[in-house]
């Protein structure tokens, strides 16, 4: 094995390891959070960034072939749907009458 091997292997476990560090952090959030709101928001950061951490890692692992333009084309989708996804349940949220609450807020009642 050539040290260029051995560089991108390391490379994408480190990929691969930070993207499962940032999701298990994003669901940590999930069930640490108080409302809705921020769980949302640690939900949807978090999940962007981890799984595209996760498949840049796939992609170093495969090289280039067409399993690399194919998550490739995941990666993309992902990073376009999930951000609208997310507006869309605030929206949806927002809608329904789930309202933020603020510190102030609950100090005054």
């Amino acid at each position: 094995m050539e040290w260029l091997d051995i560089a991108r292997l390391g490379a994408s476990w480190l990929l691969l390891l930070s993207g499962g560090a940032f999701l298990v952090i994003g669901t940590l959030g999930m069930l640490r959070f108080p409302d809705f709101w921020s769980r949302l928001h640690a939900a949807s950061i978090v999940d962007t960034m981890g799984s595209g951490l996760i498949i840049l890692g796939l992609m170093l692992q495969a090289g280039l072939s067409t399993a690399s333009l194919k998550l490739l084309l995941i990666g993309f989708f992902i990073f376009v749907t999930t951000p609208i996804a997310a507006h869309a349940l605030a929206a949806a949220a927002y809608d329904a009458g789930v309202r933020p609450s603020s510190k102030e807020k609950e100090e005054e009642t």
